[in-house]
């Protein structure tokens, strides 16, 4: 049994995103609190002092069959009312329907055995309020939570018909009454709050995918504009010259010479300026790197901490090392639920040392060699260095980096 939670675990829950978790936690705790007053309250009142005869026994049996019908349509309902929330379906219309009349059949089979019955009007206050919960939970996540509370009080009229009918009466009653209406403040802080906590989480989710594409976007954008500012003017000039060039050749001027020299010369420079354009945007400062991995790591709830020298490396084992962080992060982000990150910086007389730790990693993690860490690799090996990387036992993950200082 234990092997089986355990592969579940590990298949269900530990590729799951945060977000996620979340969200099966909370879907969780709503379907076991509706079993769980329906077991700890409804049973055990049906069930007290009953007397055996035809009658108390057909509607106690009918009671705890019409209570877990609702309570098991109350979580089917409140599915696809979450679902609807979340922006993932429709209104489930037909099953609160179905919900609300499963909470009136249970009002009135409880009231049809407390006449029967004769028990205890205490344990009957406590156990009205469940029988709206499966339906109230539905109805206060497809409606306004104003609106919602207004009309569920409206439930009061219903319960005190029934009840007046059973037998109840004063003081009593009226507490029937306000239990059930005042229950709809609590059924919406349990059911639309959480929806509502869930709904601003996901958003928060795609706002930080969203942002993490515009940052992308705009640094295409900037090289595109470098690029522009770079070839622009000088293609417009060759042009020119080139036509120029050709108009010389054709009338047999010998000046058709100088311009294609010209020509030559502006396309050498060009061609220069656009080496230093690409070598500037591929080269990573380290400590940029390392400042902007504990910005996205912070901003995703990840915490991060490095340790290392300030200084004391070549611009190349900086550059390389920068790609390290940076595709290191990459890789936090996307893989695992990571928690914490650990970058350290060991630096001796000839080499320099880059180890990234991150905890979160699933028990079967993709093997798959990727292309950032083969694209690190070949520029790490350009330099004489190496790259090291897999799982480190307890859940971790270790990227050591090695390059000449």
């Amino acid at each position: 049994m234990f092997g089986r939670i355990h592969a579940w675990h590990r298949r269900h829950w530990r590729d799951r995103s945060r977000v996620e978790k979340v969200e099966f936690q909370s879907r969780l705790i709503w379907r076991c609190t509706t079993w769980f007053f329906f077991l700890s309250w409804e049973v055990p009142f049906v069930l007290q002092g009953l007397r055996h005869e035809p009658l108390p026994l057909a509607l106690a049996a009918a009671a705890l069959v019409t209570g877990a019908a609702q309570a098991h349509q109350g979580i089917r309902s409140h599915r696809a009312a979450l679902d609807q929330y979340l922006g993932r379906g429709t209104a489930p219309r037909r099953p609160l329907l179905v919900s609300l009349g499963l909470c009136m059949a249970s009002l009135a089979l409880v009231a049809a055995l407390y006449a029967a019955h004769g028990l205890n009007i205490t344990d009957l206050t406590l156990i009205t309020p469940y029988l709206v919960i499966p339906f109230g939970m539905t109805y206060s996540t497809v409606t306004a939570p104003w609106t919602f509370l207004r009309r569920f009080a409206l439930l009061a009229l219903p319960t005190v018909a029934v009840f007046a009918a059973a037998g109840v009466r004063g003081g009593r009653l009226l507490a029937l009454a306000l239990v059930v209406a005042l229950s709809g403040g609590w059924i919406l802080l349990m059911a639309r709050c959480g929806a509502w906590t869930l709904s601003v989480m996901w958003e928060s989710d795609r706002a930080r995918e969203t942002e993490a594409r515009l940052a992308v976007a705009e640094e295409r954008l900037r090289f595109g504009r470098d690029m522009h500012d770079v070839l622009g003017r000088n293609l417009a000039v060759i042009a020119l010259k080139a036509e120029l060039a050709v108009q010389l050749a054709q009338r047999g001027r010998p000046e058709a010479v100088a311009q294609m020299v010209e020509v030559q010369r502006i396309a050498q420079e060009s061609q220069k300026e656009v080496r230093d354009v690409v070598r500037g945007y591929r080269e990573a400062d380290l400590g940029v790197e390392i400042e902007g991995a504990r910005g996205v790591l912070g901003a995703a709830g990840i915490g991060c901490d490095y340790s290392g020298p300030a200084d004391g490396l070549t611009v190349e084992a900086q550059s390389a090392l920068g790609w390290v962080v940076r595709e290191a992060t990459t890789n936090v982000l996307r893989h695992g639920d990571a928690r914490n990150v650990a970058i350290n910086l060991a630096v001796t007389e000839h080499t320099a040392t880059l180890v990234v730790e991150n905890d979160g990693v699933p028990e079967r993690p993709n093997t798959t060699p990727g292309f950032g860490l083969a694209g690190l690799r070949e520029r790490l090996s350009a330099l004489g260095g190496t790259l090291e990387a897999g799982p480190a036992g307890d859940g971790m993950f270790r990227l050591t980096a090695e390059v000449p200082r």
